[in-house]
C-alpha cells in the first residue's frame, strides 16, 4: 500500500502540471454532477417547502409505490425502451451507412459540403423541429394535408392517429442525429490504414469487399463502444424531443409519453417532488444494470472492446 502511495506521489510531483489542469474539470463534474446526487434522498422522503429536502420526513419506499400504481410506469417504461431502441438501430445503421458513402467519395469539396449539411440539423432546437413538424402536419393548413387537398384527397387528422407518432418521432430523430454520429464514424474510417486497402486492390477486391472485409472490422471497436454509452441512456427519453414535436398532445400520449414526460406533467400538476425523484432513481437504476449486462457480454466475445 506504501509502495502505492509513494508512486502516486511520484506521478504527481512529476507531473504536477498536468494535475493542475485536471483541477478545473474535477471540480466542474464535483460541483454539477457529484454533489447534486445528494438529492437522491428525495425519492425516499416526503418534501415540503417548510422542512426541505433533509428534513422532511421519510416514507422510504411509498412514492416508489405511488409511482408504480398511477398506471403509467409500464406504459412509460416500455414506451421508453422500445423508442430508444429504435433510435439506437435505426440511427446506427444510417450512420455507418453514410460514414462509408462519404470515405468513398472522391471529391474533397463535395465530401466536406455534404458532411456540413448533415451536421447542422443536430444544432437545430428541437423547439424549432417541433414547429416545423407543425407546419408539415397540421389539419388545417398543413404542408401534407395541402397537398393532399390539392389532389382532391381527404386530409389526414396525424395529430390525433396515435399509431402514425413511432415513425414520426423516429425519422426526425434520424434527422437531427445522423450527421453527428457519421462524423464519428467516419472519424474512425479515416484512420483505418491505406495500406490495407491498397492491399485488397492489388488482390482483386472491389468495393463491397474492402468495406465488408476491412472498413467494418476496422470500426468495429467504435461501434461496440458507442453502443455500451447507448445503452446508459436506454432509459432515458430525450424529453426535448417528445415533449416539443408531439406538443404534449393528449390524444398520442399511449405511444408518445416517455418518463421523462410524465414525471414532467406530474411535477407540474401534482407538485410530487417525491415521485418524480423516484422515477428518475428508477431510471438510473435500471440504465446502470443494462450498461454492467451488455459490457460483461462485450467482455465475453471481445474482452479488448470493452469499457471495464
Amino acid at each position: 500500500m506504501k509502495k502505492k502511495e509513494n508512486l502516486f506521489l511520484k506521478d504527481l510531483r512529476r507531473n504536477r502540471v498536468k494535475w493542475l489542469m485536471l483541477v478545473p474539470a474535477a471540480l466542474v463534474v464535483i460541483l454539477m454532477c457529484y454533489i447534486p446526487m445528494t438529492g437522491i434522498v428525495l425519492a425516499f422522503k416526503s418534501y415540503n417547502y417548510h422542512d426541505g429536502i433533509f428534513g422532511s420526513p421519510w416514507v422510504w419506499l411509498e412514492n416508489f409505490r405511488y409511482f408504480f400504481q398511477s398506471g403509467k410506469a409500464w406504459t412509460t417504461t416500455r414506451n421508453t425502451i422500445l423508442y430508444n431502441l429504435a433510435f439506437l438501430c435505426v440511427n446506427t445503421v444510417l450512420q455507418i451507412s453514410c460514414a462509408i458513402m462519404l470515405s468513398e467519395v472522391i471529391g474533397k469539396k463535395f465530401k466536406r459540403i455534404t458532411q456540413s449539411v448533415m451536421f447542422l440539423p443536430y444544432f437545430i432546437s428541437w423547439v424549432v423541429v417541433g414547429a416545423f413538424v407543425y407546419n408539415l402536419f397540421n389539419y388545417e393548413f398543413g404542408a401534407v394535408n395541402t397537398f393532399l387537398k390539392g389532389l382532391g384527397l381527404d386530409p389526414v387528422d396525424i395529430y390525433s392517429n396515435k399509431g402514425a407518432w413511432p415513425f414520426i418521432l423516429v425519422a426526425f430523430s434520424a434527422f437531427k442525429n445522423v450527421g453527428y454520429g457519421t462524423v464519428m464514424y467516419l472519424a474512425s474510417i479515416v484512420n483505418i490504414d491505406d495500406h490495407l486497402f491498397e492491399a485488397a486492390e492489388l488482390d482483386g477486391a472491389n468495393m463491397w469487399q474492402k468495406i465488408r472485409h476491412i472498413t467494418i472490422p476496422c470500426i468495429r471497436p467504435t461501434i461496440v463502444i458507442l453502443f455500451l454509452l447507448a445503452i446508459g441512456t436506454i432509459m432515458k427519453g430525450d424529453f426535448q424531443m417528445f415533449w416539443q414535436v408531439t406538443g404534449n398532445n393528449p390524444m398520442v400520449l399511449e405511444t408518445t409519453d416517455v418518463i421523462d414526460t410524465y414525471v414532467t406533467r406530474s411535477l407540474l400538476t401534482l407538485q410530487e417532488f417525491g415521485m418524480t425523484s423516484a422515477a428518475g432513481l428508477y431510471q438510473s437504476g435500471i440504465s446502470f444494470v443494462l450498461v454492467l449486462i451488455a459490457n460483461r457480454l462485450v467482455k465475453k466475445v471481445e474482452p479488448d472492446y470493452a469499457l471495464f
